[in-house]
């Protein structure tokens, strides 16, 4: 990888047939002991991932550390703070994804049952202060821990305090990536507003109905960068994470800070602390997957600006982003185009506090939540595809029909029923 066009090339061949297309969902959770109320450490992490390991999870092992599962396509991975996140399999249709999400949790529960380990969804750990939470020896970690509060105040708050829900879609061209990246970034306030479940920091209202966006917004390599409204497409993109610092190498199974260098250096040949060698596919996958921006290019485009939420709403992020952008991307592109990139960039900025009363283009987040939802459910009629029952995946919208009905977010309802002299209403039921 030690040329711009070979980077490109990498982009290109995550080109797709529309028919080949596929849907893969991420989702951490914060795991908690029933009997302190504090994080568990890795300690109890080994003996949850020995338990799941009943269900056929087979370990993954960093040197003789066990650092995550794996199952059928399927991924159990170990977040600094010891939050687990599923990376599911490439997926058909919203059905397929929610049936693998359901699966996954009803394995999860059955172990933590056993184990005294409480389940929280929510976007921000609401109990924790940051000095009590337990780390894992996960190598990069380390570094981690150590570079980034240097680019961003409230990086440790990312690795250590939040949990996302992510989406990742395909598309069928550079000019249709162009597109769909355009309508991401754009709809990324929406999105802040419609998913906000992370009220609460430290057993106190934060003042934020998304704590998350705000801490993900304040660390380092994140954000929602100018340049992301321009006409996107390969060349734009690789100039951008060629041009983007390095957060660290991975070489002869160790892994060394690259704080001090950028990934053209290392295409250069220009770090003497890997004699000068250059950049591997590997390498150049590491380094898209340290680009904390709420949206990124890999092979696929990753969406990243949702809190985690419990099963009432897991499965309506995903379905509603697929009806947009697979169902009806031509339409949601004619509405954004519309937008003005200043105006998305200050909603982005003000929505982690004021929600659906953000405004957008004379409207409020609220109007524009409303208008997505009718766009997202013509694309899902369109798309038509059935479960066992008949019914499409118009479906899982009904949370989001719910919350822009009740102008109530699970952030609200998170506030309402919140009690510091009872922390049970924090876990999952």
């Amino acid at each position: 990888m030690d040329s711009k066009s070979k980077i490109i090339d990498y982009f290109n061949s995550g080109i797709k047939a529309d028919k080949d297309f596929k849907i893969g969902i991420e989702h951490e959770k914060f795991l908690f002991d029933l009997n302190t109320n504090k994080r568990i450490d890795y300690k109890k992490i080994l003996e949850m991932f020995a338990g799941l390991t009943e269900f056929g999870w087979a370990p993954i092992k960093e040197k003789n550390n066990i650092i995550g599962l794996s199952k059928e396509g399927r991924n159990i991975t170990l977040e600094p703070g010891n939050q687990i996140e599923l990376s599911g399999a490439k997926l058909n249709n919203i059905h397929e994804a929610c049936a693998e999400s359901q699966d996954y949790l009803f394995e999860l529960k059955q172990v933590a049952k056993k184990l005294d380990i409480r389940i929280v969804s929510a976007g921000f750990d609401p109990i924790s202060k940051l000095d009590e939470i337990p780390n894992n020896p996960k190598q990069r970690y380390e570094l981690m821990t150590k570079d980034m509060p240097q680019g961003g105040q409230l990086s440790l708050d990312m690795m250590y305090r939040t949990c996302g829900t992510q989406l990742n879609i395909d598309y069928n061209s550079e000019e249709d990536f162009v597109k769909k990246f355009k309508v991401v970034n754009a709809l990324v306030p929406i999105s802040i507003a419609l998913f906000a479940n992370s009220s609460l920091v430290e057993k106190s209202n934060s003042g934020y109905l998304s704590y998350r966006s705000k801490v993900w917004q304040n660390t380092s390599r994140g954000g929602l960068p100018s340049i992301f409204f321009e006409d996107m497409n390969f060349e734009k993109y690789a100039d951008f994470i060629i041009n983007s610092s390095l957060l660290f190498i991975e070489n002869k199974d160790t892994y060394i800070s690259g704080n001090k260098y950028y990934f053209k250096d290392f295409m250069d040949g220009k770090i003497d602390e890997i004699e000068n060698r250059l950049p591997s596919e590997k390498d150049l996958t590491t380094h898209l997957s340290t680009i904390f921006t709420e949206n990124r290019l890999k092979k696929y485009i990753e969406l990243r600006s949702m809190d985690t939420c419990g099963w009432d709403c897991l499965c309506s992020g995903p379905a509603y982003n697929i009806g947009i952008l697979y169902g009806n991307l031509d339409e949601t592109y004619d509405l954004i185009s519309k937008w003005d990139k200043n105006k998305i960039i200050n909603a982005y900025l003000e929505a982690p506090k004021n929600g659906f009363n953000t405004q957008l283009m004379g409207k409020d987040l609220l109007y524009w939540s409303k208008e997505l939802l009718k766009l997202s459910n013509k694309g899902l009629e369109k798309r038509d595809i059935a479960n066992k029952n008949g019914k499409n995946e118009t479906l899982f919208l009904n949370h989001l029909n719910k919350i822009t009905e009740d102008k109530m977010t699970n952030a609200h309802h998170m506030i309402n029923k919140f009690s510091k002299e009872n922390l049970e209403t924090m876990y999952d039921k």
